[in-house]
């Protein structure tokens, strides 16, 4: 029997069977633990009356003491002309200091409950080998200023009324076909009309985190990419993939790091490497082995 072609493989093999299944599997189970950890704090306080956390992704109150404000619906908010108050200012400015030292769009991939349907359908795309579809990841960076001038014209916070995250977080405690049905909008999107469609092409909350985390420190390094066998699983993975290959060929000399704002620190090319080319590390260390 011939050996499976590179198309054929399965993504992640390899490295399950050098480093085991949890070391293969680490960062992807305790994204997904994190995401449900979340998301379970919120769902406290109206299934079970434990009100650890108030609110919502967009904004929330923990423990009574701790604000937290999505730093697009402060935006939002001021540009439809309504002064938040004094808590959500606060709020905000925590997220934007947490989220520029840890990398924007770690939101994307430790917080965001859609990134589970999202993850699910660029699962289907490899094993189901989808390759239709494309469309310009810059869009999502004008969807910024659009979305804040129509907030203007309207008076209304206009985002909030389709972004799938509050709807998905409504659906779960209020119930509700119309809220879930953006979320399965998301998934067919980006199962049949573009990979990584919506959160790597459209989605203007993870692109003010990307901008937000355009300079963090923490950062994933292709640092022992002498090891690279190029089975291109972490591309295969990876949410933007375009980011990986400065990094890992070191062409002209390049820095190892992954600087890209666009880059969420999920640890999926961590993962699915067996030869172990990267790591989480900071952005000042440049050292390649």
């Amino acid at each position: 029997m011939s050996s499976p072609t590179n198309k054929d493989k399965v993504v992640g093999a390899e490295a399950v069977q050098l480093k085991g299944w949890w070391r293969a599997h680490q960062w992807l189970v305790l994204r997904r633990l994190s995401q449900l950890g979340i998301l379970g704090l919120f769902l406290l306080g109206p299934t079970a009356g434990v009100w650890i956390v108030k609110g919502n992704l967009s904004s929330s109150m923990t423990l009574g003491m701790l604000p937290l404000t999505d730093p697009f619906t402060l935006a939002q908010v001021i540009a439809a002309r309504h002064w938040p108050a004094l808590s959500a200012l606060g709020g905000a400015a925590i997220a934007i200091a947490f989220y520029a030292l840890v990398g924007g769009r770690v939101f994307c991939s430790w917080v965001c409950p859609v990134n589970v349907a999202t993850d699910a359908a660029s699962w289907l795309r490899r094993k189901f080998k989808i390759s239709t579809g494309r469309s310009p990841r810059e869009l999502r960076y004008w969807l910024i200023p659009a979305v804040l001038a129509a907030c203007a014209i309207s008076g209304v916070t206009v985002w909030e009324w389709v972004n799938p995250v509050s709807l998905t977080q409504r659906a779960l405690i209020f119930g509700g076909s119309t809220a879930f049905g953006a979320l399965a909008a998301v998934f067919v999107f980006d199962l049949l009309v573009a990979p990584r469609g919506w959160c790597g092409h459209l989605c203007p909350v993870g692109a003010t985190y990307s901008l937000i985390g355009s300079k963090s420190l923490l950062r994933v390094s292709a640092q022992h990419s002498s090891r690279c066998n190029d089975c291109a699983d972490c591309y295969a993975v990876c949410p933007e993939p375009q980011i990986i290959p400065i990094a890992l060929k070191g062409k002209g000399g390049a820095s190892p790091v992954i600087d890209s704002s666009a880059c969420t620190n999920c640890g999926r090319c961590l993962d699915v490497c067996g030869p172990d080319v990267f790591k989480y590390t900071h952005r000042f260390n440049h050292e390649r082995k």
